[in-house]
């Protein structure tokens, strides 16, 4: 299996502050990995370099193998917030950056939001809006999904449905995923390898697809990484 991403940082610096040092992870097609870790850490940080919006690092990053200068098509980013225009309806929201009909609906489809297409942001509950901001990110058709605590802002039954639709979308586009997440229990039921970013990296594997949410291999991986973040 070839590399999708390749993040390679050799210094990420905020004035005289240095919040990232040394990291190097890769990804691989078709992958779902979760970046965990405490506030500051720097997986946000580390998230807008990987999609190009950040380019004040040293280091480089690579898609397909190329290096990525500058923001790209192939790489879909999701936000913690919605972040859709309300004056624009949902299906002229996820059609932003084109015009593609055909796709936009196809893409309202399914996220389950083909009867909301001509809606305006203010008239959607908050998963409708994550549920359209999704659609969003894929309107490029990326190869590369990135998502920063996407689901942090919902309840908790809304927030179970997202992370269904996200494997969903996943596997029916073939993207590989770089989620960030404070959730253990969503890292741990989405992800093929979960990192824990806490000055270097340390990864762990919480088994083959599909997982169950709280089995108890699940639960025992649980504890060894909140040991990890207590350390």
């Amino acid at each position: 299996m070839s590399i999708a991403l390749d993040i390679h940082v050799r210094e990420k610096r905020y004035g005289a502050r240095s919040v990232l040092r040394d990291i190097r992870l890769q990804l691989q097609e078709g992958e779902v990995v979760s970046l965990i870790g405490t506030s500051g850490c720097g997986k946000s940080s580390l998230l807008s370099i990987a999609s190009g919006l950040d380019r004040d690092f040293s280091g480089e990053i690579k898609l397909g193998g190329e290096a990525l200068q500058g923001v790209s098509g192939d790489i879909g980013f999701i936000f913690q917030e919605p972040r859709l225009f309300p004056w624009l309806t949902v299906a002229q929201n996820v059609a932003f950056s084109g015009d593609n009909p055909t796709l936009v609906t196809r893409l309202l489809a399914e996220v389950g939001l083909q009867d909301h297409a001509g809606a305006l942001p203010k008239q959607l509950s908050g998963g409708q809006a994550q549920r359209a901001a999704i659609a969003r990110g894929l309107f490029t058709q990326p190869r590369v999904l990135l998502l920063d605590e996407p689901f942090s802002a919902v309840d908790a039954f809304t927030r179970m449905k997202l992370q269904e639709l996200l494997l969903k979308v996943a596997l029916e586009h073939r993207l590989t995923v770089l989620l960030v997440t404070h959730d253990i229990d969503e890292a741990l039921y989405l992800s093929d390898r979960i990192v824990l970013l806490d000055g270097g990296l340390t990864e762990f594997h919480p088994g083959p697809a599909p997982r169950q949410r709280g089995d108890l291999d699940a639960a025992r991986l649980k504890a060894a990484i909140l040991d990890s973040l207590q350390v």
